[in-house]
């Protein structure tokens, strides 16, 4: 009995080193779930979809709601939560048949009163929805958030518990995709009604996608794990993820060639040579429906003058920020919508264009002599803007180029989530500010100038020929003529200067070679439910870029990561042949293995 004593004790260690080695750091098995890390960029304000505002809170929000209609591989619109949908002829009434036997991650049925509530919350004043206004090309929308008519008067019905109809204010030929947006995502009725906007918090969240959350760590990450419930999780591979809070990119960077970071959001231009020779294979720059601008405070008395917004534009040399600062591909912008913006005749320009940049810093000046500016009184204000790699060299040379115009600035950097709060409550003078197309259409930049548009109008522009010159777009049904009406609009915006644009952006991200189904795309969106692991997670390079050019930090990997692939490869072939011999030990005495 001593030697099967002693035998049982050797197979009781070996299940206990067993389990040691299914948890051990850095080594994986069979068992351990699929986790994908990914760098967000900024700190979320919400993970509520009528709150959200950012696309670092979109990748998150997107990979745990479904609209009716959601994004593909490549951000194209598919059906989500509907499976089909049929159009009146004159394109006002669009209905929607959800699929059969969908459910929220805690088993209830998702119905089209799900949509309706949504629709209707998003659109009370009670709410404080910034975002609301994309969801005005719905009937009775507007009118319902002004409080002109009840919220059940928006033009969107339960037909049945599988039916949805939306019955819009005008003719919208982008519906499919403006319908992708988390504005138009569904929230669980049953779980808003019985805890209010507690239901996003961990353990409240209840999702009809791929994901739900389960730990919100702020100014950390916000980790989600994988909804068995969704009605294509068979086709899911990532089992969970963390979405890192990180605006410094440097710092980003860092984490990425370390291996802490499967794939990152945005990368420091600072270090863009270094990246390209050698992180080359892991490096995506694509072309991206984005523009970056600068935008004026309207309420303050100095900026309600069109000579001092234009010596503002004149003064700033976009050729220096995209070529020798950024260096990544942006281009200059003359025009609040970009070249690749389908539909659309892309000839709207700044006046003054093709003025050299010697003549433009001349004009500038007499402009603001004209408003009362000049040596012995220089024009002064502040220039809000995110504290994020990138934005801190822009605002920098911003803040050059307007000094050699005579004008006196104080940066003012902020966290994201802060900056965009202080521009959409006008806390700001001039402010700097990016937008990404919520679809590929030039009436979603135009948006941003509307008066109807609400917070989202940073500027608070009130131009009736501009607005007039929208709407008559939006009821316009050739789509030339449409596309002329909104040439038209631009040109009017740009001359009138309550926002300048600098520049258009490209996307930017860092992928490791073992992460699959990240697809480059014009909006930059990339679903989770896409992606997988393959092969082993072998972090990229390991040698430092040079420090110069601003940079903040140098990018150092642990040195004890070289070879991480090959003792990996061989601990599992350890853990196969010990896991064997624990098999037949406790197939012999007849433990209870796990």
């Amino acid at each position: 009995m001593g030697i099967r004593n002693w035998l049982r004790g050797l197979a009781a260690a070996a299940i206990a080193l067993g389990s040691w080695g299914a948890v051990a750091p850095g080594l994986a098995s069979a068992a351990e779930p699929i986790v994908l890390h990914r760098g967000n960029g900024a700190e979320p304000d919400s993970l509520d979809p009528h709150k959200a505002t950012g696309s670092w809170e979109n990748n998150i929000v997107g990979d745990m709601l479904i609209g009716l209609m959601t994004d593909d591989a490549m951000a194209r619109p598919v059906p989500g939560a509907a499976v089909s949908y049929e159009t009146s002829a004159d394109g006002l009434v669009w209905t929607f048949k959800l699929r059969e036997g969908m459910v929220w991650s805690d088993g209830v049925p998702v119905t089209a009163d799900d949509f309706v509530f949504a629709l209707q919350r998003i659109n009370s004043s009670a709410t404080n929805a910034q975002y609301a206004s994309l969801t005005h090309v719905v009937k009775n929308a507007a009118a319902a958030l002004a409080g002109d008519v009840p919220v059940t008067d928006i033009g969107i019905r339960a037909i049945d518990p599988m039916t949805v109809e939306i019955t819009l204010e005008h003719p919208a030929p982008y519906l499919t995709e403006l319908l992708t947006h988390y504005t138009f995502f569904p929230v669980p009725k049953h779980v808003v009604e019985r805890v209010g906007d507690d239901w996003v918090k961990p353990g409240n969240y209840v999702s009809n996608g791929p994901y739900v959350l389960k730990e919100w760590q702020p100014n950390s990450y916000v980790h989600v794990v994988r909804n068995p419930t969704f009605y294509d999780n068979a086709n899911v591979q990532i089992d969970e993820v963390y979405y890192y809070s990180s605006e410094d990119q440097v710092a980003s960077l860092k984490r990425f060639r370390a291996g802490e970071f499967d794939l990152n959001a945005g990368i420091p231009s600072q270090q863009i040579d270094f990246i390209r020779a050698e992180l080359g294979d892991y490096l995506r720059i694509a072309e991206y429906v984005t523009v970056n601008y600068i935008v004026f405070n309207l309420t303050r008395p100095t900026f309600q003058d069109a000579r001092v917004r234009t010596a503002i534009s004149m003064l700033i040399d976009r050729e220096t920020i995209t070529d020798r600062i950024l260096k990544a591909g942006e281009t200059p912008a003359y025009s609040i919508v970009p070249a690749s913006i389908p539909n659309y005749p892309v000839k709207a320009r700044l006046a003054w264009a093709e003025m050299p940049m010697a003549e433009r810093i001349e004009r500038a000046k007499a402009l603001l002599a004209e408003a009362g500016f000049g040596p012995g009184n220089p024009l002064r204000f502040e220039f809000s803007h995110p504290s994020s790699t990138d934005a801190k060299r822009i605002a920098t040379a911003l803040q050059q180029m307007w000094r050699a115009g005579g004008v006196e600035v104080e940066l003012i950097p902020g966290e994201v989530r802060v900056t965009y709060n202080n521009l959409r409550s006008q806390n700001y003078d001039v402010g700097w500010a990016g937008w990404i197309a919520d679809f590929p259409d030039a009436k979603n930049f135009l948006y941003l100038a509307e008066s109807r548009s609400g917070e989202m109008n940073y500027s608070k522009y009130d131009s009736v020929a501009f607005n007039d010159l929208v709407i008559a777009s939006d009821n316009e049904a050739d789509a030339a003529k449409r596309g002329e009406l909104l040439r038209q609009a631009e040109q009017q915006l740009l001359d009138d200067a309550p926002m300048a644009p600098v520049l258009f952006s490209v996307s930017r991200n860092l992928v490791n070679s073992y992460v699959k189904g990240f697809e480059d795309n014009l909006t930059n969106i990339h679903r989770t439910r896409f992606m997988r692991i393959e092969g082993p997670r072998t972090p990229p390079g390991e040698q430092a870029p040079p420090t110069a050019d601003n940079s903040s930090a140098s990018v150092d990997a642990p040195a004890d990561e070289a070879g991480e692939g090959f003792f990996a490869t061989i601990w599992g072939w350890i853990v196969g042949a010990w896991n064997w011999f624990l098999g037949l030990l406790c197939s012999w005495f007849g433990i209870a293995c796990s």
